[in-house]
């Protein structure tokens, strides 16, 4: 390798000396004068503010993601511990966009469902009876929907039901029976009985047949029993038919009465469709046993007698589990 020629040597070398070198007075007081980097800023808690959750949402809501207006709901829903209660009752009652409205309402029941205090949902029920508006009526309705509101609202619904309008009505039944199979499964008499109480005081065909037609009625009393077996007189042969499969259902303490009610009922009845509804409740009732029974009505109406024919070879079979009979039955008529 050749030597590094000697003007490079002093130039590496002048660079190091200038480096071990202290820094100029100058430079020194610069430096000296800096100011040290400030404190970091102290993090505090702040309470949500319910009109930033409330403009928030009206922004959501014109999103085309139901994903993300589902999560703004839960948000708020969420979020309702923590919110002061005045702000929310205000927002509240001063709201009159429907959506808004619901949102609103579904948050103050998520107090009373968390134990906070049953006056908020009591002022969520008081304006879905009162309010004026029958959107407004229809959303608080809404906002009950899955809570345990069935069990502390008192007679609500019964008076929900006979609402003006057909919204409001269609969206108490909705509740009932959505919460009769989803909230208690079936398997609360209260809930049940609350459901039958309303279905008897509704005025409106369409809404009784539809709550009885999808109600778990194998909870229910003594009293409500009797009702099912009273609404099979109902001037509405959809109503008739509805309390027909509702009867099909109840506990074994109330069977008996059951059948007799559906099969003097059958032997009184014109409407072929409720008469198929009966004949479906007694084999519910009975199972294999409600056999003789099918077979003393098949005289009674000669265009129903294929239709006994069919739940007796179904009921033969000896299936313990009413979905298996459906399902068989039904397999039996698209095989004919």
């Amino acid at each position: 390798m050749l030597p590094a020629p000697r003007n490079a040597l002093l130039s590496a070398l002048v660079l190091t000396l200038g480096l071990l070198a202290p820094a100029p007075a100058s430079a020194r007081t610069s430096a000296s004068t800096t100011p040290l980097p400030a404190e970091p800023p102290t993090l505090r808690g702040e309470t949500c503010s319910v009109e930033g959750l409330m403009d928030q949402i009206r922004r959501g809501l014109g999103s085309k993601s139901e994903a993300y207006k589902r999560y703004l709901r839960t948000l708020l829903r969420e979020s309702a511990a923590t919110l002061p209660l005045e702000e929310l009752r205000a927002a509240f009652e001063r709201e009159y966009d429907p959506a808004m409205v619901e949102h609103l309402a579904a948050a103050l029941v998520a107090r009373t469902e968390r134990g906070l205090e049953d006056s908020s949902l009591e002022q969520v029920a008081q304006r879905a009876l009162g309010d004026r508006d029958p959107a407004i009526r229809a959303a608080t309705v809404r906002a009950m929907r899955q809570t345990g509101a069935l069990e502390r609202t008192g007679d609500m619904y019964e008076r929900l039901v006979r609402d003006p309008s057909p919204e409001v009505r269609q969206e108490a039944a909705t509740n009932l029976i959505t919460d009769n199979r989803e909230v208690y499964g079936g398997r609360h008499a209260g809930a049940a009985d609350t459901a039958v109480a309303a279905a008897a005081a509704s005025s409106d065909p369409k809404v009784t047949a539809r709550i009885l037609g999808d109600l778990m009625t194998g909870e229910v009393s003594a009293g409500s029993a009797r009702t099912l077996e009273r609404l099979l007189g109902s001037d509405s042969a959809e109503v008739r038919a509805a309390a027909s499969t509702a009867l099909g259902g109840v506990p074994a303490a109330e069977m008996a009465s059951a059948r007799q009610a559906l099969s003097a009922q059958y032997r009184a009845e014109t409407d072929p469709r409720a008469r198929k509804a009966m004949l479906a409740g007694i084999a519910r009732l009975g199972f294999s046993s409600a056999v003789p029974e099918l077979q003393r009505l098949r005289d009674v109406d000669p265009s129903l007698a294929p239709e006994i024919d069919a739940w007796t070879r179904v009921l033969n079979q000896n299936l313990q589990e009413w979905s298996l009979i459906l399902r068989a039955k039904q397999q039996q008529s698209q095989a004919r």
